[in-house]
């Protein structure tokens, strides 16, 4: 049952149809006094006289409520029975209004206590953990609540320490799974500050809602800030959809595991957004190293302005020690870039898929829009792999190369994923005709590109860099460059596709790149103009000589970076890159001689580039 709301009681007079204390209810139910207020119905604390123990009962008034929305909230609060969950005694109505009747919780909303700095980051992080089996255990009977804010989070003053940190309450918005929803279809429910991107459009509810929700609490309740909320709701509305900062940017001190899983907790996205099992378990392995000292988070920090339009203040940052002997020290700001306007569908109904697909003709603002940079940045490798492809590949090509290139820019630029197959198809036509043998080779790095980035379209041409780098001798520093991806699954991807194309390449061009190949690989000349000998004399002994193992451990590699180089100091990343590149280059080597292949060219080069890399990105991130 909601105790006082408190972002609309400080709004709200005291309601003209309000009970009177010392009314009797559903004949049996005393109030006593009002306890809060908001939204719909009035709380109070009221005496069963039946079973003589207090509870709580919410009046709401049948004026108020003429879609019946009352009485739906009970029958969602009343599939559930869960610890960390509000229970629901029993519900009713008379001429006037309806009751809802639940334990009484004696304690403080979240919103409270993180305004009065009495948490601590052990108690936020154990909290999180509850919400988590509480909200797992309502998705589980098909309960959505879709209103998950401080302000619904109840902390029980504890009787011991076995007892539930929190619990959830106010299902007066939630949604059924099996359709019973308690709002009209196209209505958009909840509080702006902690509201998924796609229930502010309008377009689909599902448990990644909650996720969403949970996450922004779980970031506000360490950092001291909403990452959303502004200084008007015309920012915030703004704000909603966009990407928000890193929590480990506003909290250094927090361990990395925690902060990537509150991150991927409130990915706008919410194909991609983690769910409740992995942000528990990144809670779970955090609440024995974050910091038990209770107070407010410290605001040191100056005041930054947003890059809005409107140029609205963001709300200072900081953070608490570590530890309780380690002395505070500034965190930076928190700057939220401007988001850009929320789409409206165009009706009352979900939008259809792939709406906010890359292949689109024209970008659409939203979350899931790509920046102008990043589309272009795409499009241009795409077209210099093409022009390169036809200029150096087979006999002369039938377009002129800059021409070709330009038109898969343009392609890719208007239709990233679509683009890029037709340029690959095409070249694949090309090769088929005058030189089939290169075509398998070509065929066997085109199609592995899809497969291991497949929600990453506008990387799909960037495995070109590994090639681009052996011409320069410095091909051992590509799984720096692949490291810095945000994701761990797109890190192994490009480390792999770029040793598997520095790998064709050096098939390709008969040339040495890095190791150059197996001494079963005979010159493009041999085989390239029939498939079979293409795959016979070309591609067997290429995927059978081992030389792929480069590949394996490339992934591995820029799995690993992120997780030495993590910011803390530039000392400490200095040493963490350097020890991992002195590894890289002495598994490289290992290879190279288990496989009786020439010594690995530039491989201290490719080291030191590797370690330029790693430790100036990670600079530069830290100052962004």
């Amino acid at each position: 049952m909601s105790t006082p709301n408190a972002e609309l009681v400080s709004y709200a007079q005291t309601p003209a149809h309000a009970a009177p204390a010392g009314e009797l209810v559903l004949d049996r139910y005393r109030l006593v006094r009002r306890i809060g207020a908001g939204g719909m119905g009035v709380v109070f604390l009221a005496l069963d006289e039946h079973l003589q123990r207090e509870v709580a009962v919410k009046r709401i008034a049948i004026e108020l409520d003429p879609d019946g929305r009352g009485e739906r909230e009970a029958r969602a609060a009343a599939r559930l029975s869960h610890a960390a969950i509000v229970s629901l005694y029993e519900s009713g109505r008379d001429d006037d209004a309806v009751y809802l009747v639940s334990e009484l919780v004696r304690g403080r909303t979240l919103a409270e206590l993180i305004r009065a700095g009495e948490l601590s980051d052990r108690d936020v992080v154990r909290i999180g953990m509850t919400l988590c089996d509480a909200l797992e255990h309502a998705h589980q009977r098909g309960v959505i609540h879709r209103d998950v804010k401080p302000s619904n989070i109840l902390c029980p003053q504890p009787a011991d320490e076995s007892a539930v940190v929190a619990k959830l309450t106010d299902f007066g918005i939630a949604m059924m799974a099996d359709g019973d929803v308690l709002t009209r279809t196209g209505d958009i429910m909840g509080t702006l500050a902690y509201m998924a991107p796609e229930q502010a459009r309008g377009t689909g509810v599902t448990g990644a809602t909650d996720v969403y929700a949970l996450g922004v609490v779980l970031y506000e309740g360490l950092a001291g800030v909403n990452p959303v909320r502004a200084g008007n709701p015309a920012a915030t509305v703004r704000r909603v959809g966009m990407r928000l900062p890193p929590l480990h940017r506003v909290r250094r001190d927090l361990p990395a595991g925690l902060c990537r899983a509150i991150d991927a907790a409130v990915v706008p996205e919410p194909q991609q957004r983690a769910g409740l099992g992995l942000l528990r378990l990144g809670l779970t392995h955090a609440v024995d190293r974050v910091a038990e000292a209770v107070g407010p988070i410290a605001s040191d920090a100056p005041t930054e302005r947003s890059p809005s339009r409107t140029g609205e203040a963001t709300q200072p940052a900081g953070r608490p020690p570590a530890r309780a002997d380690r002395p505070r020290r500034p965190a930076p700001p928190l700057v939220v870039p401007q988001a850009a306007p929320i789409p409206r569908p165009r009706s009352q109904t979900p939008a259809p898929r792939g709406e906010y697909e890359d292949d689109q003709p024209a970008p659409v603002a939203g979350p899931r829009a790509r920046r102008p940079g990043q589309r272009a940045a795409a499009a241009g490798a795409a077209g210099a792999l093409a022009g390169t492809a036809l200029a150096f590949l087979g006999p002369p090509p039938p377009v002129d190369p800059a021409l070709a290139a330009l038109t898969a820019s343009l392609a890719v630029l208007i239709l990233p994923r679509i683009g890029w197959l037709a340029t690959a198809f095409a070249l694949l036509v090309w090769l088929a005709a005058a030189a089939p043998g290169l075509g398998v080779i070509v065929a066997l790095g085109a199609a592995a590109v899809p497969l291991l980035l497949a929600r990453r379209r506008l990387a799909w041409s960037l495995p070109a860099g590994a090639p681009l780098l052996g011409l320069l001798g410095v091909a051992g520093a590509w799984p720096a460059v692949a490291g810095q991806a945000r994701s761990w699954s797109t890190r192994a991807a490009l480390g792999a596709l770029g040793g598997l194309w520095l790998v064709l390449a050096e098939a390709l061009s008969d040339g040495r790149l890095l190791t150059g190949q197996p001494r079963d690989v005979l010159a493009p000349g041999a085989w390239q103009d029939s498939v079979l000998d293409g795959v016979r004399d070309g591609a067997a002994p290429l995927l059978a000589g081992g030389t792929l193992a480069f590949a394996a451990l490339w992934a591995v590699a820029a799995v690993l970076l992120p997780l030495l180089v993590r910011g803390r100091s530039a000392a400490m990343d200095l040493v963490a890159a350097t020890g991992w590149a002195a590894a890289l280059a002495a598994s490289t080597q290992a290879i190279s001689r288990a496989l009786v292949l020439d010594a690995p060219r530039g491989l201290a080069a490719g080291a030191v580039l590797a370690v330029a890399v790693a430790v100036g990105s990670r600079a530069a991130r830290a100052r962004g």
